[in-house]
């Protein structure tokens, strides 16, 4: 019998196990995809999130970042990062590096995806495997996460069948979006302008411009299904006409992708022996790009609960970890959708430079 299971081996997934392995616990991740595997995300990793990488030995290719700038048709706020620079990174290249860690520590790899599991008094049974906790890292719309939620709320907490994906209920912070969230992203071919993350806020929607190599950059496109309703990248792209002549003649790079609902209620982290972690254990929304970040801090506090003996402690260290990111996430997307404040986001950080530098850096060192 090993000590963890971990199902899904992406970013969050492999550094949950690179963790448990250098607490001395013993691991295997379950993933049947082989990495890099690519997804739709942001792409910037703050300065905590990089220092947290450095120390489980993980140092990705990417781009500097020095800060966030916020822009709409008539105001520009920028907000440096006081503790080192950021890094923008392409989530390919970030996989690739934690899985290269993954491999140097020996971690095994399951070519398997978790679709059921069994709890006993002492152990979990999964894909052939028996371990002592069984870890979900099976992103946003998690499987596991929805299993056990209606075993619990149904027949009991002994077993469960990852057959379907869904949203939890409950949450841990009690904001309500107007409507559901979803995103797109794509990369250009392009030189960098700035070695900042910049954001480009329209009433209803966000274009984030993320700098991930010498001569290529990542956009993603927040926004609300209810207002948008083609979801076409090159539509939605059009209501940024700033960005949008930025990138005029600039070919395109990757393929569109897309990723939502986005923000997925959970009710607790915790299960008996089966733990949460990352995306699967809650997630509000894209808008300050800290997924990773929590993700990662996420992993180090699983970790050591498991390797104390005392898996019911990562529910408190969860919330420790993850609420100063969410709070301002939390915040941010409450003003978002509320019609006055939304068309003076930006402005408001351009009159209170101070204001917005810190609650960046509030949210980039967590």
């Amino acid at each position: 019998m090993i000590d963890v299971l971990v199902a899904g081996g992406g970013p969050v997934g492999l550094a949950t196990a690179i963790c448990c392995a250098r607490a001395g616990l013993s691991v295997t991740v379950a993933e049947p995809r082989n990495p890099p595997i690519d997804k739709a995300c942001g792409e910037g990793v703050m300065p905590a999130a990089l220092r947290r990488l450095a120390a489980l030995g993980v140092d990705p290719d990417g781009h500097p970042l020095r800060g966030i700038r916020y822009l709409d048709a008539s105001h520009r706020a920028d907000a440096l990062f006081r503790h080192g620079a950021g890094r923008g990174v392409r989530r390919t290249a970030l996989h690739a590096a934690l899985a290269d860690r993954a491999a140097a520590l020996g971690i095994p790899v399951l070519p398997v995806r978790v679709t059921s599991f069994t709890q006993h008094p002492g152990h979990v049974s999964a894909a052939d495997v028996e371990a002592r906790y069984l870890v979900a890292a099976d992103g946003l719309h998690s499987a596991i996460r929805r299993s056990v939620e209606e075993s619990r709320s149904g027949s009991g907490a002994g077993s469960g069948s990852a057959s379907r994906a869904g949203t939890g209920r409950g949450g841990h912070v009690a904001l309500r979006t107007a409507q559901p969230r979803y995103g797109l992203r794509r990369h250009f071919r392009i030189a960098p302008w700035t070695d900042l993350v910049e954001v480009y806020w329209t009433p209803h929607a966000e274009a984030y411009v993320t700098p991930v190599a010498s001569d290529l950059v990542g956009v993603g496109l927040l926004f609300a299904r209810a207002t948008e309703q083609s979801g076409e990248f090159d539509g939605l792209l059009a209501g940024f006409p700033a960005l949008r002549d930025r990138l005029r003649g600039a070919a395109a790079a990757s393929d569109v992708r897309g990723a939502g609902p986005m923000r997925q209620d959970v009710r607790r982290r915790v299960y008996d022996r089966v733990l949460l972690v990352g995306d699967a254990s809650g997630y509000l929304d894209a808008l300050t790009g800290e997924g990773i970040g929590v993700g990662l801090a996420q992993a180090e506090v699983l970790a050591a609960c498991l390797a104390a003996g005392r898996p019911g402690g990562y529910e408190r260290a969860w919330r420790r970890v993850s609420s100063p990111a969410w709070r301002f996430t939390a915040g941010l997307l409450w003003s978002r959708n509320q019609p006055l404040l939304a068309e003076r986001i930006v402005a408001a950080a351009q009159h209170l430079p101070w204001v917005f530098t810190a609650l960046v850096n509030h949210a980039a060192e967590a």
